[in-house]
């Protein structure tokens, strides 16, 4: 079968998204691609009050729907908007599908080397606005250019030779097209990275690699070079998390991925992610999830297939 491209500039109609969507995604849960930073989610379920917490990147819903709830915000994603994340941020969420419809949502995950590049350039040719606000979740309507460039990368996902040759191009489109968004802005100001949104993220950064240590708030804010009052509220006008908050979240839900893969005991898994007693993990836990960690792993493997987040 020859699989034509759509005319450039014109967008595809939706119906045409989510039958290549369909195709992609076969199963129930999270269902992989071709390209590693591409999955596509298929769910029958009505999920509410979720806790999750996204990569940096995109998600595009072309069927049922997505609500995220930050800090007394509401986020919509949907057929007609796009979620898109700058930095990782936990959050809760909540969704519609059906077995007659069920949701179906395209998961892109940022190259940030690419998007920081991408970043410069736009800023070298048109400079930059510092009264735009950083952040790290923004809601944006689905554009003509970012559904055209989705279909043509679902359509290139069918075709080997057409994603060897045009797939790269297609993703750095993508990332071009959520950057120079109606909201795009704020998502450039996060990840510009310069003076105390700066800060922010590379505190962000070292906590994700370091957050199994010992880590305390003023030693934080010492490290990024700011007083703990102005570190905490940095860090909430971007997280929508105090930074304790912040940190338990992140162990809680690594603990959850690697209880979902059978990483060992619910202790030593607690000792790993930085708790020091594992009655205090299974407390903060159930308060977390609803669940406790082994009913948590099986609702995972029921819900999503591919032990991810939601």
């Amino acid at each position: 079968m020859i699989l034509l491209p759509y005319p450039m500039n014109v967008a595809p109609e939706p119906s045409s998204l989510l039958t290549l969507a369909m195709e992609l995604a076969p199963q129930h849960g999270y269902n992989v691609t071709s390209l590693p930073n591409i999955r596509i989610l298929r769910s029958e379920t009505i999920l509410d009050d979720v806790p999750v917490l996204y990569r940096p990147g995109a998600v595009f819903v072309l069927q049922g729907a997505k609500q995220g709830f930050v800090n007394g915000e509401i986020y919509r994603y949907d057929a007609d908007h796009y979620l898109a994340v700058s930095v990782p941020v936990p959050f809760r969420m909540a969704s519609q599908a059906s077995p007659a419809h069920p949701l179906l949502a395209i998961y892109f995950d940022f190259d940030l080397h690419l998007a920081a590049e991408i970043v410069n350039t736009l800023e070298g040719q048109l400079g930059h606005d510092e009264k735009t606000r950083a952040k790290s979740l923004v809601s944006s309507p689905m554009m003509p250019p970012i559904l055209d460039v989705l279909g043509r990368l679902l359509q290139a996902l069918r075709n080997p030779q057409e994603l060897a040759i045009l797939g790269s191009g297609l993703l750095r489109e993508l990332h071009y097209r959520i950057l120079t968004g109606p909201q795009g802005g704020a998502l450039v100001a996060a990840l510009r990275r310069n003076d105390t949104t700066d800060r922010i993220v590379q505190s962000l950064v070292m906590i994700r690699e370091h957050y199994n240590d010992s880590l305390s708030v003023p030693s934080l804010a010492a490290t990024a070079g700011m007083s703990v009052p102005s570190y905490h509220v940095g860090f909430k006008a971007l997280t929508g998390s105090t930074p304790i908050q912040y940190i338990k979240a992140l162990r809680l839900h690594e603990a959850r991925l690697m209880i979902a893969r059978h990483r060992g005991p619910i202790a030593t898994i607690a000792a790993e992610v930085g708790y020091a007693s594992a009655a205090q993990f299974s407390r903060d836990f159930k308060r977390h999830f609803r669940r406790n960690a082994r009913e948590e792993a099986q609702w995972m493997r029921e819900h999503l297939g591919e032990t991810e987040q939601s």
